[in-house]
C-alpha cells in the first residue's frame, strides 16, 4: 500500500504535508509519523502536518513533531499549509483555518504566506531571558557571536532544565543585527536538535525585543538559517494583537511511501 505525500518548506523548514480530507492516515500511528519525518529511513522532515477537514472553516491544521507526537502550533507549518490547500485548490488567496491554539487567518501572493498568529498576554521578563507562548512555548535569550554559539549543547540544557522540566519549551537564542533586525537560531523540542527555522520562535523573538524596550519597532525582520522572516503587530495594554509572521513557504517535491 502507497502513501501519498507531499514535501513543503519554509525558510528551510520542512513538512511532510498529507492531503487527508477523506481521513484516510490513522492520526494515533506515532510509529510512521517518526519514520516518514525520519531523515535516513524516511522522507524527512521537521514535521507531518495532515490536512484535515472542517465543518465550519476551510480546513484543519493538525501537527506532528519529527518524534511522532503531535505537538503545539507550529508558524512555519502553518504557513507551508496554506501554500498547500491552495495548490489543491482548497482555498484561493485567503483562507481561514482551524489549529490546536484556536482560528487562524491567512494570505498568500507570490509565493509568500502572510500568516496571522494568536495573541500574546502574558509574558515573562527574567534578568537572563524571556518566556513566552506564541502557540508554543518558547524561551528567547540574547546571545553574542550568534553564528558562533552552541546552540545544540545549550538549547537542549535549557530545553530539560528548570523552570521546564518534563514538559520543557523551544528555545531561542537571539543578537540584534539593528533596530529592527535580529538573527534567530533556534532549538526546537520534539525535534531535539536546531532547526534552520522556527516560526511561533522568531514570533515570540519579536515580541520579546520590544517588550524589553531592545526595538520600538512594530515590524522586524528575523534573520534565520534558512531565510528571512517578518512579523508585525500591535500592542494595545497588556496585550499584543493582529500578529502576523510573514514569509516564503515552497513546494519541494511528491511522492509515495510504501506502508
Amino acid at each position: 500500500m502507497n502513501l501519498p505525500f507531499y514535501k513543503y518548506q519554509g525558510t528551510g523548514n520542512d513538512f511532510v504535508m498529507i492531503d487527508n480530507r477523506d481521513l484516510h492516515f490513522k492520526q494515533d500511528n506515532t510509529e510512521l509519523i517518526h519514520k516518514l519525518c525520519d531523515r535516513r529511513f524516511g522522507v524527512g522532515a521537521d514535521g507531518l502536518i495532515l490536512l484535515n477537514p472542517s465543518d465550519k472553516y476551510d480546513f484543519t491544521m493538525v501537527y506532528y513533531n519529527a518524534d511522532g507526537n503531535e505537538s503545539t502550533m507550529c508558524g512555519n507549518g502553518g504557513r507551508c499549509l496554506v501554500a498547500f490547500a491552495h495548490d489543491l485548490g482548497v482555498i484561493e488567496n485567503t483562507t481561514t483555518f482551524d489549529a490546536v491554539d484556536g482560528l487562524h487567518h491567512a494570505s498568500i501572493e507570490n509565493g509568500l504566506v502572510n500568516l496571522q498568529m494568536i495573541d500574546v498576554e502574558d509574558i515573562q521578563i527574567n534578568e537572563q531571558y524571556a518566556f513566552l507562548n506564541t502557540g508554543s512555548p518558547h524561551h528567547v535569550q540574547l546571545v553574542e557571536n550568534i553564528g558562533e554559539y552552541d546552540v545544540y549543547a545549550n538549547g537542549k540544557s535549557i530545553r530539560n532544565g528548570a523552570p521546564y522540566f518534563q514538559e520543557g519549551t523551544n528555545v531561542n537564542f537571539a543578537e540584534a543585527i539593528d533596530d529592527t533586525t535580529f538573527r534567530v537560531r533556534t532549538y526546537e523540542r520534539g525535534v531535539e536538535d536546531e532547526t534552520l527555522a522556527c516560526g511561533t520562535g522568531v514570533t515570540a523573538v519579536a515580541i520579546a525585543m520590544f517588550e524589553q524596550n531592545i526595538t520600538q519597532s512594530n515590524q522586524i525582520k528575523l534573520l534565520v538559517e534558512g531565510g528571512e522572516l517578518e512579523v508585525s503587530f500591535d500592542k494595545k495594554e497588556d496585550s499584543f494583537h493582529d500578529v502576523f509572521l510573514k514569509g516564503p513557504a515552497k513546494f519541494v517535491f511528491k511522492g509515495n511511501f510504501e506502508l
